[in-house]
């Protein structure tokens, strides 16, 4: 018989916010009982992440935010600015350390709640619900059974695909001898990096102050780096492009984020759902994860709250998937010049319908207006090629291990970023 009402699998992003929402003491209907596992302290459990998005100001996460930004800037191949102000939109930083505060507050007075610290090995159905099994720090087993189980780990399998990306970064907390910092203007793309045989590269930058940000090397390619290499562009970007030595590291992260037009599924049992990147929250074209995960935990905790079967919505309509598909195997192909592709949107396009159209949340009609701004001849030669494209498994699999992500959800879902504190570079 299920012990409880709900179990959730992971305390990231995905795990933490469907929780928060379901122990809202404001929230219509009747209470349910949840159980959220978290792995214990140690090598799986994630050390802080970061993740962004865009919303208007008087978010609900507004009071817990690292930073917000309302310029953002996108740099060409050869130094040209766009410069956008996506009013009312504004694009917001949010570290895992402080969310789970936030959520943590709300949890512990919640007396239908409960967490347990254990290793997730099996995720199944069972007569009645569903049933995680794994084991405490002390290699005890624990057995956790619901009627309802959201699985928020990465995937053990990839979906057959088409075209399967990643976004793979590695970024550095960094503070400077002088203010070279604008706290003002995010950095979302900076194309002055050298640009790999295959895919695209970018710097991003978000400043915390005059004389602290984090700076990114990012890269879309079908294979990652080493560490060495991260570390290699990232001296290069802070020294000869933007030069901002000396300075220091205060933390690092590091991550890689699936771009796929794989299917994944709304479910995996009769009562096993997942959730985050695993349950297709992360944008295909962009990597952003944190918005569609809001969306998806207010839709499931809603229908449970109200005494309904759950049901995890697509987080991204099937307009946006057709497109993203499109996208991607464009880039893949070499069919279009990704550096020139997205600062040539951010130069033609207003800041906030460009917001709007990478959440899914624009008008068919922008969306054609925004595809006229695009390379029109590759892009409808790929349309023409799709139907005939074979989707096939990603080969060789990605392993259970979480790996990092910017803006993702998973936590055992999806994002480990490694930090070095006070790491010395000129």
């Amino acid at each position: 018989m299920p012990e409880s009402d709900v179990v959730i699998v992971g305390a990231g992003a995905a795990g933490l916010s469907l929780a928060y929402r379901l122990c809202d003491p404001a929230a219509a209907g009747g209470p349910v009982s949840v159980v959220l596992v978290d792995a214990p302290p140690g090598p799986l459990r994630p050390p802080p992440r970061t993740w962004c998005f865009w919303e208007a100001p008087g978010g609900e996460y507004d009071a817990v935010l690292t930073a917000s930004w309302d310029r953002l800037r996108v740099r060409g191949a050869d130094g040209g600015a766009a410069l956008g102000e996506p009013a009312p939109l504004r694009y917001k930083m949010l570290r895992s350390d402080d969310f789970g505060t936030l959520v943590g507050r709300r949890l512990d007075t919640a007396d239908r709640f409960r967490a347990v610290e254990a290793t997730v090995d099996s995720v199944r159905d069972v007569p009645g619900g569903g049933e995680v099994r794994g084991r405490d720090a002390s290699g005890a087993e624990v057995t956790l059974r619901a009627r309802w189980v959201f699985d928020s780990r990465p995937p053990a399998r990839m979906p057959p695909a088409r075209t399967t990306l990643l976004q793979h970064f590695m970024g550095w907390f960094v503070r400077t001898e002088r203010p070279v910092f604008d706290p003002g203007t995010a950095d979302l793309m900076d194309f002055r990096t050298p640009q790999p045989a295959h895919g695209l590269s970018f710097g991003y930058v978000l400043p915390l102050g005059p004389r602290t940000a984090l700076v990114e090397y990012t890269e879309f390619s079908r294979t990652v780096l080493d560490t060495a290499g991260y570390e290699r562009a990232l001296r290069r970007y802070t020294g000869e492009i933007l030069g901002i030595a000396p300075f220091r590291v205060t933390a690092a992260e590091r991550g890689v984020i699936p771009m796929t037009d794989g299917r994944f599924p709304g479910r995996t049992g009769r009562s096993v759902f997942p959730i985050g990147t695993a349950g297709g929250a992360t944008r295909p074209s962009t990597g952003y994860t944190f918005a569609a995960v809001q969306r998806q935990s207010r839709a499931v905790a809603a229908r449970l709250l109200s005494g309904r079967s759950p049901r995890t919505p697509a987080p991204h309509g099937a307009r946006s998937r057709a497109m993203d598909a499109v996208l991607l195997r464009a880039l893949d192909s070499g069919r279009v010049d990704g550096a020139e592709f997205f600062s040539g949107l951010f130069r033609t396009v207003p800041a906030e319908r460009l917001l709007r159209f990478l959440d899914g949340r624009s008008l068919l009609y922008e969306d054609l207006l925004i595809g006229l701004r695009t390379p029109v001849g590759p892009m409808l030669r790929t349309v023409a090629e799709l139907p005939f494209l074979p989707r096939r498994p990603l080969s060789p699999q990605p392993s259970r291990s979480p790996v990092p992500g910017r803006g993702t959800a998973p936590g055992t879902d999806q994002d480990t970023p490694r930090t070095d504190q006070e790491e010395a570079t000129s």
